[in-house]
């Protein structure tokens, strides 16, 4: 009898001591969070710096590039209109360098530039709660395919070739592979900063377009202005184009997944000195403007 009762407890401890151990051995529950992601859309509304839809200059060629990757330095929710930047939900920054001139400068080498459909950002729904009705996002680095035209010995083609552009309000750049070439630059370029790559010469040219150039849509632009010269650019959370706020509860057991459907509609901007409609490095035409022309957050469904 004792010997049952021995064997008895030892088949419950092995019983309790297997259940214990199933459950230590459980996957924890993966935490919702919320998501960014990139869309890039040359048929979406092309706009100016106040939100307003716009043309091309009399004067310049304009083209709407093929992205390849970007990358973003300062994602924040603006819960209305008059929520001065800065003032809402900050969700991230991105590592600065500190100048010799007591500057800042976004760290290009510790930037994730990341392509369409790619995770820019991401974090647990709880740190996030609130209803938010804008979205403000500074873009900081874009790598993208444009076409240019090209004359060499009497012969002219049009030619597909990748420019690598620094849009943020100031980057220190150690060295930027553009496609096949790495120019090394070590040193900190205001916005508006390009290199080309040359597929012809294997080479890379770059310059600077001119300050206060670049487009940085901002419908907001008369209640809740930006600093001139960053690159945060402004849009409503919309839902079949209607205004419907963010709201994040903490209670969620999804993800959330936002869409950062940005304009691309000939966002790349030169001065057209050959009148042609065609952007034509070799003959120096200088690059005026390569800021995105829009954004529309979407809550992926």
């Amino acid at each position: 009898m004792k010997i049952t009762q021995i064997g008895l407890l030892i088949a419950i401890c092995t019983i309790t001591s297997c259940k214990k151990e199933s459950q230590n051995n459980l996957s924890p529950t993966p935490e919702p969070r919320l998501i960014f992601k990139f869309k890039f859309d040359a048929t979406q509304d092309r706009l100016g710096s106040n939100g307003q839809l716009i043309s091309v200059p009399a004067g310049n060629g304009a083209q709407s590039p093929i992205f390849n990757k970007m990358s973003a330095n300062y994602i924040e929710l603006s819960p209305v209109a008059t929520t001065a930047l800065g003032a809402g939900k900050v969700l991230y920054r991105a590592p600065e360098r500190t100048l010799p001139t007591m500057d800042k400068a976004i760290e290009f080498s510790q930037s994730n530039p990341v392509g369409e459909g790619e995770t820019l950002f991401s974090l647990p729904l709880k740190e996030a709660i609130g209803t938010y009705a804008y979205l403000r996002l500074s873009l900081a680095y874009q790598n993208y395919n444009i076409q240019f035209r090209v004359t060499v010995a009497g012969q002219t083609t049009d030619q597909t070739s990748t420019i690598a552009s620094f849009i943020g309000y100031r980057t220190y750049i150690e060295s930027v592979k553009v496609k096949n070439q790495t120019l090394a630059v070590n040193d900190a370029k205001l916005q508006g900063f390009w290199a080309f790559e040359n597929p012809l010469t294997n080479t890379i040219n770059f310059g600077q377009a001119p300050q206060g150039a670049t487009t940085v849509p901002n419908p907001l632009f008369a209640t809740s202005p930006i600093p001139a010269g960053s690159c945060v650019v402004t849009g409503a959370f919309l839902d079949n184009n209607l205004i419907t706020p963010l709201v994040i509860t903490g209670t969620e057991t999804n993800d959330i997944t936002i869409q950062v459907s940005l304009s691309t509609n000939q966002s790349f901007e030169w001065t057209d000195t050959n009148p042609n409609g065609k952007w034509e490095p070799l003959l120096n035409e200088p690059v005026v403007d390569m800021g995105i022309r829009g954004m529309k957050p979407f809550i992926q469904k």
